[in-house]
């Protein structure tokens, strides 16, 4: 499903020894979100699912954040290759 296309971006060697870093935190969370969007377009009212969707989009939004403090060259080319946007600056 879509989780084998977004772990391609990190590859295998990565993986097995880095399942901490911050880039395969946010990839797993973007498979979570996309899972989470696909259930709710069937079930509207599930507002449980709704308040997880929220709180992974945060944690998401944070670890981008965290990520392009620390390298910005390293985020712009992670938010690419995921498709997804870059987070407004305050």
């Amino acid at each position: 499903m879509a989780k084998n296309s977004f772990i391609s971006v990190i590859s295998q060697e990565e993986k097995k020894e880095n399942t901490g870093s911050v880039e395969f935190q946010i990839v797993s969370f973007s498979n979570k979100i996309r899972i989470l969007t696909s259930h709710l377009e069937l079930h509207r009212k599930d507002f449980l699912s709704q308040r997880g969707l929220r709180k992974i989009l945060g944690k998401r939004q944070r670890l981008l954040s965290y990520l392009a403090k620390k390298n910005r060259i390293r985020y712009k080319e992670f938010i690419r290759q995921l498709d997804i946007r870059e987070s407004k600056t305050r």
